[in-house]
């Protein structure tokens, strides 16, 4: 692998299918060993981007790079140094999990000694282990899932592409898969994960992109992009809601904002633009003889950061084109 600190190093990507731009000139550039979130609705062109990226399918314009390798000249080697990782299980029906990962791991090359420790070993990883012999159509959503990921893992790839890899999954099933997630990149890994879920792409992503119409409309940490449409909001709550007027005055005096505040249920809420009168603001409220029962300070959600740079929320949009998959 070439000493270079971009896994992917994409620019001006193009596909078209008919009159449609699935994808309209996305550039990318995701430094190793990090975990990068392309974030977008279905349809937004995360599916079809992937699928350049992983050699599934020919940009009609731009180029890309892996780890320096140019996906379509040298999309041999590109091939030995990803795993992908779909929306929809790549496993087979008839046979057990330790079947398909011995398939898998035959396939690629290993002996029948080493894809059997292999699948062991990735079994235990994935908590599996007791399900090893139990046939697929007995599995739940969240197991086939994490069975697709150990598949794609058996040549341990330096770069994971995962498409939206906890679509449908429960709370408790889409945690675990968050704890592999960031246990792959502790070891080395680094992932580009597509989500509609904006608290997945917020938990996990040291990057994100948004995506939109087949175009990357904004880009930056998730606390970047939520600087970008707002400032944060203090919320405090009373003791003694008979001091709402002089606790509102004594925010107005000290952290200097215009406009009316936000009251609800008994919270006050204002925007605070400098963090360190903060301090300043509880010294004031206390020689006011003001208590506070609570105080917390709000970021814009990605949420709201979707909605400002696009103008509709994430799940708005339809189906992504099936030629994607192709």
């Amino acid at each position: 692998m070439p000493s270079t600190e971009l896994a992917v190093d994409a620019t001006g990507l193009v596909k078209v299918f008919g009159t449609n731009r699935a994808v309209d000139g996305v550039d990318l550039a995701v430094q190793a060993g990090t975990v990068y979130g392309v974030l977008g609705p279905n349809g937004a062109g995360k599916t079809t981007t992937i699928s350049m990226l992983a050699t599934l399918l020919r940009p009609d314009a731009g180029s890309a790079r892996i780890f320096g390798f140019d996906v379509q000249h040298d999309a041999g080697i590109v091939r030995q140094l990803i795993g992908v990782t779909g929306q929809y299980a790549s496993v087979d029906e008839s046979l057990s999990a330790t079947e398909n990962l011995v398939l898998f791991g035959r396939l690629l090359g290993l002996s029948g000694r080493e894809a059997k420790r292999t699948a062991g070993d990735l079994l235990e990883e994935f908590s599996l282990t007791d399900a090893a012999t139990r046939p697929l159509k007995k599995f739940s959503g969240g197991m086939r899932r994490r069975l697709d990921l150990a598949a794609s893992l058996i040549a341990r790839p330096p770069l994971i592409f995962l498409d939206e890899p906890t679509t449908g999954l429960d709370p408790r099933t889409r945690n675990q898969m968050w704890d592999t997630i960031r246990r792959l990149v502790a070891q080395g890994s680094t992932v580009l994960l597509t989500t509609q879920y904006l608290d997945e792409a917020d938990q996990l992503a040291d990057r994100i992109a948004v995506i939109d119409t087949g175009r990357v409309v904004a880009e930056g940490t998730a606390d970047e992009l939520k600087a970008s449409v707002g400032t944060s909001a203090l919320q405090v709550r009373l003791v003694d809601q008979s001091d709402t007027d002089a606790a509102v005055q004594a925010m107005r005096d000290v952290l200097q904002f215009r406009g009316a505040p936000s009251l609800s249920g008994g919270t006050i809420t204002v925007p605070m633009h400098d963090a360190d009168r903060v301090a300043d603001l509880l010294i004031d409220l206390r020689s006011r003889g003001i208590h506070l029962a609570e105080m917390s300070v709000q970021k814009p959600t990605l949420d709201e950061v979707f909605l400002a740079i696009t103008g509709h929320a994430t799940q708005a949009a339809d189906d992504e084109i099936e030629g994607a998959h192709a």
